[in-house]
């Protein structure tokens, strides 16, 4: 594939080379065309000749510049063949090159149709180039690292339901472009069941002619899931290592070989790369700061300072020890990642799983890390796919790690999520399966895990009760926290989410 991808371009700039060479030597033929000498014969033989040159001169001109014309197409089709049917762009240069940031003339209500649907600016992707360029944010000192010849290959896995055509495809292209060929042996497309057109025929056509047995397609018969939808590239994957993105991602030049060396180097870590930012409405990649990956007692993810061992070690490019992860993207070993469980499959939609796995991971004798040196610029969209109603199904996740990993501080889940234990109303399913994993795996207590992993994580050891504090002389309302800005509590009407928690110590 890397021979393919340099013969490429080398093949259009000859075409070129060769275009240019074409008309230059036409044109100076009709230039050092001689005229006849003086004796040669006049009156209508010599009109007769002179009519016939020049007709013989401007059909020769009108046969170069169809030649041209042709040498063009060619060249454009080399570069932009397959891209420009379904109306998008390949090759260099352009909109957002270099990670800049882009507009649109035209903002019709198309676009404002397509930024509703997708979450992002869609019209304005596809516009941008699938090749461009992005910033290289890492630590300087990545710069200089070498790597052994002998890393493991990595199977790349996008998830997608609906998203825009461009953005999967630049996401493709990105890791295509910056992964070498002898590291990459496939890259897995899951479709969870899209309802869009143009992710069918067209995806299965571009892909299966610009990336022939690189590019796989796994379509979902139902939509399970993002969760699920993980575990079938899972199941497909066939290299040592696998990779689990977001479809809407662009990769940093030298993300692969940082990452699959600290597998290499232990096989029970899971690598996380660090993620930059793509604003939604402009497509600019932004640069965020180093940090872990951490949640609060609803299980909702959040980046945290990083350790304090980290920090006073004052290297930029050192792995950074991280509780759990974000979710849009890690890299794991894969008969390492189906020894500890995978995703837990009895979760639905997501939401919970990627703190799940951060606290099965380390429990269970294993190890997760933000790599600076390994980068991924991801697009945080304004509207989340599947469901609108993510929070259910973030609470039930939550609820279902609680009862399996989290031992007596599992109380604290179901007071961040302002519910009682005894019957919290939430069917979370059966974790019997999950509750024998742990046993089977010899996992360590929730505690340790704190000790260890997360000190940084506030607990409340004696708390006696814990709900909704409500006003009995103004019926519907309760007790809130307010402006996160202010420390002075306020009546609301009462909607049972975590900001009118309360609880006594």
């Amino acid at each position: 594939m890397a021979l393919a991808r340099r013969v490429k371009p080398l093949l259009a700039v000859s075409i070129l080379v060769f275009g240019g060479v074409v008309l230059f030597s036409v044109c100076c033929r009709l230039q050092a065309r001689p005229e006849g000498p003086a004796q040669a014969a006049r009156g209508a033989g010599r009109r007769g000749r002179s009519r016939h040159a020049t007709e013989g001169a401007l059909a020769e001109r009108e046969a170069v510049l169809q030649r041209l014309d042709h040498l063009e197409e060619v060249v454009y089709t080399q570069l932009n063949g397959l891209a420009k049917p379904i109306g998008l762009v390949e090759g260099p240069g352009g909109l957002g090159q270099g990670g800049m940031a882009a507009t649109l003339r035209d903002n019709s209500q198309e676009t404002e149709g397509k930024f509703e649907e997708y979450g992002y600016n869609a019209q304005l992707s596809d516009r941008i180039s699938l090749d461009r360029t992005i910033p290289d944010y890492r630590p300087q000192k990545c710069r200089q690292m070498t790597y052994s010849a002998h890393l493991p290959q990595i199977s790349v896995v996008f998830i997608f339901v609906n998203e825009a055509l461009s953005v999967i495809l630049r996401s493709v292209h990105s890791v295509v472009n910056r992964t070498p060929s002898r590291l990459l042996k496939e890259v897995i497309l899951v479709d969870d069941n899209s309802d869009n057109v143009e992710l069918k025929l067209n995806l299965d056509q571009y892909v299966s002619k610009r990336y022939p047995g690189l590019v796989k397609i796994v379509r979902n018969s139902r939509r399970e899931g993002l969760i699920r939808a993980r575990l079938q590239g899972w199941k497909v994957a066939t290299a040592p290592v696998v990779g689990f993105f977001d479809a809407h991602v662009e990769f940093s030049t030298g993300w692969a070989e940082p990452a699959l060396s600290r597998i290499r180097e232990d096989r029970r870590r899971i690598v996380l790369p660090a993620i930059d930012n793509i604003k939604y409405d402009t497509f600019e990649v932004q640069q965020y700061a180093s940090a872990a990956h951490g949640y609060n007692w609803g299980l909702w993810c959040m980046y945290i300072i990083p350790p304090q061992d980290w920090l006073d070690r004052g290297d930029e490019a050192a792995p950074i020890r991280t509780p759990a992860m974000i979710g849009c993207s890690f890299v794991v070993d894969r008969e390492y990642f189906g020894d500890i469980g995978l995703l837990d499959p009895g979760m639905e939609v997501y939401g919970g799983e990627n703190i799940e796995l951060g606290m099965r991971v380390w429990q269970c004798g294993g190890s997760m890390e933000v790599l600076p040196c390994s980068r991924v610029a991801h697009i945080e969209r304004t509207k989340k796919p599947y469901n609108n109603d993510i929070d259910y199904y973030a609470k039930r996740n939550a609820l279902r790690a609680a009862e399996v990993w989290m031992d007596g501080f599992k109380s604290h889940v179901y007071m961040a999520w302002n519910i009682p234990m005894s019957n919290p109303g939430v069917d979370f399913g059966d974790v019997s399966e999950r509750l024998a994993l742990r046993q089977r795996l010899k996992c360590h207590s929730f505690k340790w895990y704190l000790d260890n992993v997360y000190p940084e994580m506030r607990t409340y050891n004696d708390t006696l009760t814990y709900g909704e504090v409500r006003n009995s002389k103004a019926s519907g309302y309760c007790l809130d926290q307010g402006a996160e800005d202010d420390d002075r509590a306020i009546l609301y009407p009462c909607h049972g989410m975590s900001s009118q928690g309360c609880c006594v110590d």
